[in-house]
């Protein structure tokens, strides 16, 4: 009988990162700079999922209960925000520019980071895909 639950999608990934060259990007010591996520089976993304539902009906509701889109500004937002929820940790690499600060803000930071975008684009098409958490050994 095969056991289904050696499919289980783990509740992290890590993304190695690409540059505007679409290479794979490395630190000086060689080590592959990465960013690692809680994927779509994790209680985080879950949390994500939940307040991103509950953020649509409320710009329904204030809209006397038509769809309305949020503004690109408030969408940067709260993709940043999304994001930097999930993100587990920033490897081999630093932000200068939030140097200092609390891990979710530097997270954020650097996804609003509008010159970097291809950075957010690369995080978000890694999570659309259960396929990159696949556990590393199969459940006994």
């Amino acid at each position: 009988m095969f056991d289904i639950t050696s499919q289980a999608a783990s509740d992290t990934s890590a993304i190695h990162l690409k540059g505007l060259d679409g290479e794979h990007l490395y630190d000086d010591k060689g080590n592959p700079v990465r960013i690692v996520v809680y994927g779509p089976g994790s209680r985080q993304f879950a949390q994500v999922e939940a307040r991103q539902t509950a953020r649509a009906i409320k710009r329904m509701e204030a809209n006397d209960g038509k769809l309305s889109v949020a503004s690109p500004e408030q969408r940067d937002a709260e993709t940043a925000e999304d994001l930097a929820a999930i993100t587990v940790a920033f490897e081999n690499f630093d932000y200068p520019p939030a140097k200092g600060k609390p891990d979710a803000e530097r997270f954020a930071a650097l996804y609003l980071d509008r010159s970097l975008g291809f950075i957010t684009k690369q995080v978000t098409k890694h999570l659309n895909d259960w396929g990159n958490f696949k556990n590393a050994s199969p459940a006994d």
